[in-house]
C-alpha cells in the first residue's frame, strides 16, 4: 500500500478549494467536496483516482466527524427540545422515509433492504449550515428557527437508531427468529456496555487520571481517540457499524465525563479541525469517485422520483405532523423547507451501503445528487417562506418575548453598560472574580459568581429569559466559548462578543457561524477603559443630555456597532 503524496495533496486541495466557494453561498461545504470528486475524478475527468491509503484515511475521518457529531450533540437538549421541534422532526423522517421506501421497492424492483436504506437517506435532516443560513436571513430569534434546530437534533439521532437497527440484521440474510434474538441480545448489551462505560467508568478514570498529574491536552485527545476506537470496536462486535460506536463515545465527551468544561470544548474544537478539515473531506472526495453519471441517462426516473419524493415528503410530513403544536400548517411547511438539506450522515448510510453491496451504484448515484439538489433548494425556498410569513404577519421573533441582558466579566466597564440597560430590562452579570461580583452587587446590580463556560452557573444568570448575550471578558478565548454556548444551548437570538488583540481573522469566521457581532478592542478600548476605570484617581461621572426623542440603548447598540463607545465613558 504505497501512499501517492501527489494524488493526496490535489484531493485535499480540490476538496478546500469547492468547499470554500460553496460555502460562500452559504452551502455545506461537503457539496464542493462531493462535486469536486465527481468533476476531477473517475466519473468525468479522471485526474484523482483512489486508492488504498485514501480509503483508510476515509474511514478514520468518518469516524472522526461521527464522534466530532456526537460532541456537538447535548443528550439533555433532545429531551428539552420543545414540542414542535419533536413533531418536526418525526413528521419529517417518518414521511419521506416511507414514500420514498415504497417507491424504489414496489417501482423500480429494489431490495426490501435497499429500500431501508433509501428511506433512511430520504428522511434525514442535515443542518450543517443552519447557523449560517439563518443568521443571513437574519432568523436566528425566531421561533422557526428553534424549531429546526431542535428537530434537526432529533432527527439525527433517530436516523442512527434505525440505521443500527437495520445494519445490525444485514449479515443475518432472513429473518430467522432465534438469529433476531441473538441480534437483539447483542445489541441491548453493546449499548448497556458502551452506556456503563460512559457515565460510571470514565467518569472515575477521568479523575483518576488528573490526579496523576495527566491534565494536558495532548494527553486527555489520545485518550480520547482510544475511548472512540474501543466503542467503534466494540459496535462492529455486537454486529453494527463503527460509526455508531464512534458517535456515542462523542455523546458522553460531551456530557463531560469528569472533564472540565473548557477543556472538553477545546477537545471538540480539536476534532473539529482534525476531522472536517483534513480527514472528513477525503472521504467526501472519494465517495464522489463513486457516483456515476450515467444515472442521468439509464436511471433518470429514478433520480427524479426519489428526489421529488424526499423533498415534498419532508415538507409535506412536517407541515402534517406540526399542526399538532398549534402553531399553524404555514409554519410548518417553511419549517419543512427548511430542514430539507441532506448532507455528511446522508451520504455516510449511502456510501456503507454501496460498500456492503446493499444498493447499487444507480442508487448510491441518486442518493448523492438528491442531497446535492435538495440542500441546494433550502435558502431559496426558507427566504420565500420566511417572506410569506412576514407579509402574513407570522413570523413570530422571540427576542421580543425575551428581553433580558447577560453580560459575562463583572469590569467596570461592563458594570456602566450594565447600568445603562438596567434602566428598561432584567440585567445579569456573571464573573469567576468574586471581587467584582460584590462590587457590582454593592451597585445595585445582579450579579452571579461563577464560570460563564458551565451552562449551570449560566441558569443562575437567567439566561433562559435573556434575548441578549455580551461577552466582555479581556480573554477572547472565553468570551467565543461562552458565546458558543450561549447560542447553541440557550438559543440567545443577540449576541455580542468583545474581542481583544490582533488576530481576528479566523475569529471573526467563528462569530459568523453562530451569528454573533464583534465588538473590536481597538475600537472601543475596553482595556485601557477598564484599566482606568479601576484607578484610585479616576472619577466616573453621569450627564444628563436633553433629547429630543428617545431610543433604546440595545436598539442603538443593535444598529450602529461602530458607535458602540458612545455608551461607554
Amino acid at each position: 500500500m504505497e501512499l501517492n503524496l501527489l494524488n493526496l495533496l490535489l484531493v485535499l486541495l480540490s476538496a478546500w478549494v469547492a468547499g470554500s466557494v460553496v460555502a460562500r453561498f452559504g452551502y455545506p461545504a461537503i457539496l464542493g467536496e462531493l462535486l469536486a470528486g465527481i468533476i476531477l475524478g473517475p466519473p468525468l475527468l479522471g485526474l484523482l483516482e483512489g486508492t488504498e491509503v485514501l480509503a483508510v484515511l476515509a474511514e478514520v475521518g468518518v469516524l472522526l466527524m461521527m464522534l466530532y457529531i456526537g460532541m456537538e450533540i447535548d443528550p439533555k437538549e433532545l429531551f428539552k427540545a420543545s414540542w414542535g421541534g419533536f413533531l418536526a422532526a418525526i413528521g419529517g423522517f417518518i414521511t419521506p422515509f416511507v414514500l420514498t421506501y415504497l417507491v424504489v421497492v414496489v417501482f423500480f424492483d429494489a431490495t426490501p433492504l435497499a429500500g431501508l436504506f433509501v428511506g433512511i437517506a430520504a428522511g434525514v435532516t442535515s443542518l450543517a449550515t443552519k447557523s449560517r443560513i439563518l443568521a443571513d436571513l437574519h432568523l436566528l430569534d425566531t421561533r422557526i428557527a428553534h424549531v429546526m434546530m431542535a428537530g434537526a437534533l432529533v432527527a439525527d439521532s433517530l436516523s442512527l437508531v434505525v440505521f443500527a437497527g437495520i445494519i445490525s440484521v444485514v449479515d443475518l440474510g432472513s429473518l430467522d427468529v432465534l438469529q433476531l434474538v441473538r441480534v437483539g441480545v447483542e445489541v441491548a448489551l453493546f449499548f448497556g456496555v458502551t452506556v456503563f462505560l460512559g457515565l460510571k467508568v470514565f467518569p472515575v478514570a477521568w479523575k483518576w487520571l488528573g490526579r496523576l498529574g495527566l491534565t494536558n491536552r495532548t494527553f486527555y485527545a489520545t485518550f480520547l481517540l482510544l475511548i472512540t476506537l474501543l466503542f467503534a470496536e466494540m459496535a462492529e462486535l455486537a454486529g453494527l457499524h463503527a460509526i455508531l460506536g464512534a458517535f456515542l463515545a462523542g455523546l458522553f465527551i460531551r456530557e463531560g465525563v469528569g472533564v472540565e468544561r473548557r477543556l472538553a470544548l477545546e477537545l471538540t474544537e480539536l476534532v473539529r479541525d482534525v476531522s472536517i478539515g483534513f480527514l472528513a473531506p477525503i472521504f467526501f472526495v472519494s465517495a464522489g469517485f463513486l457516483v456515476s453519471l450515467d444515472v442521468f441517462v439509464t436511471s433518470l426516473p429514478l433520480l427524479a422520483s426519489i428526489t421529488v419524493i424526499a423533498m415534498v415528503g419532508k415538507i409535506a410530513g412536517t407541515m402534517l405532523f406540526y399542526l399538532f403544536s398549534g402553531n399553524g400548517w404555514r409554519e410548518g411547511m417553511v419549517i419543512g423547507a427548511g430542514m430539507n438539506g441532506r448532507g455528511a450522515v446522508e451520504i455516510i448510510i449511502a456510501e456503507i451501503a454501496l460498500t456492503a453491496g446493499i444498493i447499487t451504484q444507480e442508487i448510491f448515484s441518486a442518493l448523492v445528487f438528491m442531497a446535492i439538489f435538495t440542500t441546494a433548494t433550502v435558502p431559496i425556498f426558507l427566504k420565500w417562506g420566511v417572506d410569506w410569513l412576514q407579509r402574513r404577519g407570522e413570523l413570530l421573533r422571540t427576542a421580543d418575548q425575551k428581553q433580558g441582558v447577560v453580560i459575562v466579566g463583572a469590569s467596570p466597564a461592563a458594570r456602566t453598560l450594565a447600568t445603562a440597560l438596567s434602566a428598561s430590562d432584567s440585567v445579569w452579570l456573571i464573573d469567576n472574580n468574586k471581587d467584582r461580583c460584590e462590587r457590582a452587587q454593592a451597585e445595585g446590580l445582579n450579579a452571579v459568581h461563577g464560570d460563564a463556560l458551565d451552562a449551570e452557573d449560566l441558569q443562575k444568570a437567567q439566561i433562559g429569559e435573556a434575548g441578549w448575550f455580551f461577552a466582555l471578558t479581556g480573554n477572547t478565548e472565553t468570551n467565543i466559548l461562552a458565546a458558543q454556548l450561549a447560542r447553541n444551548t440557550f438559543s440567545v437570538p443577540e449576541i455580542h462578543v468583545l474581542l481583544t488583540g490582533t488576530e481576528k481573522g479566523s475569529l471573526l469566521h467563528l462569530l459568523a457561524e453562530i451569528g454573533a457581532h464583534p465588538i473590536h478592542d481597538n475600537t472601543i478600548h475596553f482595556t485601557t477603559l477598564n484599566k482606568l476605570m479601576n484607578a484610585d484617581d479616576t472619577t466616573v461621572e453621569t450627564v444628563d443630555i436633553d433629547v429630543k426623542s428617545s431610543l433604546p440603548t440595545k436598539s442603538f447598540m443593535s444598529t450602529n456597532q461602530q458607535d458602540f463607545r458612545i455608551f461607554v465613558p
